[in-house]
């Protein structure tokens, strides 16, 4: 009888420590991806799977000192160390978490001298109320996690921790995005220098032409006027964009984690030929998998699921079992001594019957914060389609605007040429000149605004598509932090 009560009193305790109060936790519901981007059109694609982007994503544009640049801001960057200090306090988080799965054991002593009043209750007439107290006890204590609480702190601890290993992810990529974006930024700065300055060099012919045309007697004060102000202009752009290059320059020596007072980056202009890489944008049902942030804020639900169980576990009692052992004497040559033992040890339990609507408060918190990392969750989803698609048509887009831009180019060039021979000639005044001037600088600028608009595109598309990661890159126990690749 008694051995049957004792198996019953087991499986009654087995079952109750399995019992979890957290709601089945299931991925939230998005907006169901299309069979294909809208906006992909017949843009160029590349061979699935060997050129989609993996890793170093970078490498595939070819360019040593972007790969050079791209190593030192995930070894130097300051904001990857912030990310991840804090997954590592993530981390111990966990750990502290998983410490009440097990029993607490703690040691104490004390030596003390001490009166008791001969008015308290606690006095024994004829004793001594002067005496030494000698304790040494260890206490063990141990909740018995019947309603899931620790065990639910620990899964809502576990799911914050590969949420922070997926920020650390996401802003690692942000990072090298960035990077990557300012360099080509840059170099299109250069291009834009290199075209002004040879503007400069132009227009100051113009200007000497024009003055010997003046003191001839073949042209106006009016056009000498004019070109020394065309010119002055030229000169004023290119001063505006060399100030843009320096603050390009200082940003990216902040990524890699240098002085911005010490960092230089030579000179290197964008070609006028330039191609992003062909990159596969894949399909849309596989991008919930590759963008960590999604991963992140999918996590962050997890968790507040969890905690939907501890704030449920708060209405039900807490039970608990303690020990303790350990010897008191009040003389040190009896400390120890087998009289001098004491020991305790049962269950305990605690239940709060009033708390002024505190738990009913908390459950309605939990719930609260459940529905914002959803809709959070939602909003992340619907941003990434919505960035990849952006990058797409921007891609597309660009790629049309960069063969009629050519075709401008090519177009004012011819035209100022025709102007200046009809100058010359004394057919026109230079007003002409200096308006097919003005159409051909803004035209070449305008080209090479496009195309670093278009490289730009290109590190955006990248990004959106996530960079190469991976959602099995958290692990089942998110200790795998930001691996990149396969």
């Amino acid at each position: 009888m008694q051995a049957a009560l004792r198996a019953a009193t087991v499986t009654f305790l087995g079952f109750l420590g399995g019992c979890s109060l957290a709601p089945t936790y299931t991925t939230p519901s998005s907006p169901p991806p299309a069979d294909a981007y809208a906006e992909a059109g017949d843009w160029r694609k590349a061979e699935p799977v060997e050129d989609r982007a993996r890793g170093a994503w970078w490498a595939m544009y070819q360019d040593p000192v972007l790969d050079a640049l791209e190593v030192k801001v995930g070894n130097a960057n300051q904001n990857i160390k912030a990310a991840f200090a804090r997954l590592q306090e993530a981390r111990a988080a966990t750990r502290i978490a998983r410490a009440d799965l097990l029993p607490n054991l703690n040691v104490g002593s004390s030596a003390s001298r001490e009166r008791v009043s001969q008015n308290s209750p606690a006095y024994v007439p004829g004793r001594n109320p002067t005496y030494n107290n000698f304790d040494i006890e260890a206490d063990l204590s141990y909740e018995l996690d019947l309603w899931g609480r620790v065990r639910n702190s620990v899964n809502t601890a576990k799911a914050n921790q590969q949420a922070s290993a997926a920020d650390l992810a996401a802003l690692d990529l942000e990072q090298h995005a960035e990077l990557a974006s300012d360099y080509y930024t840059l170099r299109g700065e250069d291009a834009e220098l290199v075209l002004l300055q040879n503007t400069v060099e132009d227009y100051s012919r113009s200007l000497a032409l024009t003055e010997n045309l003046y003191r001839g007697g073949a042209a106006a004060v009016a056009d000498v006027y004019q070109a020394r102000a065309q010119l002055e202009g030229a000169r004023t752009q290119a001063a505006d964009v060399a100030l843009q290059r320096a603050q390009t320059e200082h940003a990216i020596a902040v990524l890699i984690g240098e002085s911005p007072s010490r960092f230089h980056l030579a000179s290197n202009p964008l070609p006028q030929d330039s191609v992003p890489p062909q990159i596969d944008a894949g399909l849309p049902s596989t991008l919930l998998e590759r963008r960590p942030d999604v991963a992140a804020a999918e996590r962050r639900v997890a968790a507040a699921n969890a905690q939907i169980g501890v704030a449920r576990a708060a209405y039900f009692p807490v039970f608990s079992l303690a020990a303790a052992t350990g010897f008191d004497s009040t003389q040190t040559s009896t400390w120890f001594n087998a009289p001098s033992r004491l020991w305790s040890a049962g269950p305990a339990g605690l239940l709060t019957v009033f708390d002024a609507g505190r738990h009913r408060a908390q459950s309605a918190q939990a719930h609260a914060q459940f529905d914002e990392q959803v809709a959070d969750y939602r909003t992340t989803v619907l941003t990434a389609y919505q960035e990849v698609e952006d990058s797409l048509a921007a891609l597309h887009r660009l790629e049309q605007e960069s063969l009629s831009e050519e075709a401008a180019v090519t177009a004012s060039g011819q035209a100022l040429e025709q102007a200046r021979y009809r100058y010359k000639a004394g057919l026109v005044t230079y007003l002409e000149v200096a308006t097919a001037e003005t159409i051909a600088l803004q035209a070449q600028l305008s080209r090479v605004n496009i195309l670093n608009r278009y490289m730009n595109a290109s590190v955006l598309l990248v990004k959106a598509l996530g960079g190469g990661w991976r959602i099995d890159a958290l692990g089942q126990s998110g200790e795998r932090s930001w691996s990149f690749g396969d």
